[in-house]
């Protein structure tokens, strides 16, 4: 089926797991823990009768469009619980704020909770959601969104906290806004829901990753159905894959959890992660963790690395684990999915590429790394 003939969509509360399960997968470790997201979506969109899903292309060129999810360490996520109407409040105040009504919402990352938030504010206001996101996966700060690379300002942008304080930034450039959406997160309690980069339709035909919400719901229904070690579901997830706007699939570890080590920085989960393998326990895949799984090395040696996704799931039934959920002595298997095109482009490496992280390596590509090619 080609994709224009499935517009518009429409999503109700019999797909939400479905996209949850895969929007976790997606997330590579971070995007917040989607239990309760997943509720209040489910009976948000129940009570709703569903929202609409449309293609970025189909919006008029003069349409806005505002992205709306939560920024904050994913951890706090599993205390600082989200509210019923926290989405659909930071709408309602920021079209005050601009004096303009939306055509439609929009995603920051198709990562854990936040692939939800859109879905319930866009359902509590009637309006459509734009099957798409600005990460394809998630990052965790603002001018990694493919939406910045691309050029769209960051601001006008509102924040509002688990108490109903507002915040409203402008800013000169996505860098600064980073540092100042963050400290009110850090300040707020961690967790924070914030509507950001506005966008005119033909900012956001130009600078989406496609197709991502009706991905994950196919992804998710995938990883439900055919649920089962990792070995079985690989040979479906890399024929649905190839299918998308991702690169190739791999299995490049398994083990059990050996280690692991976090802490909230600076509004961030920072932390590592070793994963011994299942033969050979002197073996020890490291990971780096800031809210996403960023780079996996073994002896030093990169097997992945950001902007390529770094997905941990569970060896037995492939279900995808978040890095707060993580614990010592899991069966996990590391999967690796080649980034969309869009991220394998200079201005948007010189973004997302390790060093971004101050991790002192250069980006290679997945598939040079499994290859052995220098």
């Amino acid at each position: 089926m080609l994709l224009h003939e499935i517009y518009p969509m429409k999503i109700t509360a019999s797909d939400i797991d479905d996209l949850s399960l895969g929007a976790v997968f997606l997330a590579t470790g971070g995007g917040g823990d989607p239990y309760l997201p997943t509720l209040i979506a489910k009976e948000t969109l129940a009570q709703t009768g569903g929202v609409t899903l449309i293609e970025a292309q189909s919006l008029n060129d003069d349409a806005f469009v505002v992205p709306v999810g939560c920024v904050g360490a994913p951890t706090v996520s599993l205390e600082l619980l989200p509210s019923v109407d926290e989405t659909s409040k930071v709408l309602d105040r920021y079209e005050e704020l601009v004096g303009r009504r939306l055509t439609a919402v929009a995603s920051f990352e198709i990562g854990g909770g936040n692939s939800l938030m859109p879905l319930m504010a866009a359902a509590a206001r009637g309006l459509p959601v734009v099957d798409g996101d600005g990460m394809g996966r998630a990052f965790p700060e603002a001018q990694m969104m493919s939406y910045a690379i691309a050029g769209v300002k960051p601001t006008p942008a509102m924040a509002i906290d688990y108490a109903g304080n507002t915040a409203v930034f402008e800013t000169s450039d996505t860098t600064t806004y980073e540092y100042h959406i963050r400290a009110f997160a850090a300040a707020a309690g961690g967790m924070i829901t914030v509507a950001e980069h506005p966008m005119f339709g033909a900012q956001i035909k130009a600078s989406v990753i496609p197709s991502t919400v009706s991905f994950s719901i196919k992804l998710g229904r995938l990883l439900r159905e055919q649920r089962g070690p990792i070995d079985d579901v690989l040979p479906a997830l890399r024929s649905l894959f190839a299918k998308s706007v991702y690169g190739s699939v791999h299995k490049i570890f398994a083990g059990k959890v050996s280690s692991k080590t976090t802490r909230t920085v600076g509004g961030y989960d920072m932390g590592d992660l070793s994963i011994e393998d299942f033969d050979d326990p002197q073996r020890v895949c490291s990971i780096t963790i800031k809210n996403e799984y960023l780079v996996a090395t073994v002896n030093e040696q990169p097997l992945a690395m950001v902007p390529d996704l770094i997905i941990i799931v569970d060896a037995e039934t492939s279900t995808p684990i978040n890095a707060e959920r993580l614990h010592y002595g899991q069966r996990v298997a590391v999967i690796a999915v080649g980034a969309p095109s869009f991220y394998q482009t200079a201005e948007a490496l010189a973004a997302t590429e390790p060093r971004c992280f101050g991790i002192d390596m250069a980006y290679e590509a997945l598939d040079t790394l499994l290859s052995g090619k220098p």
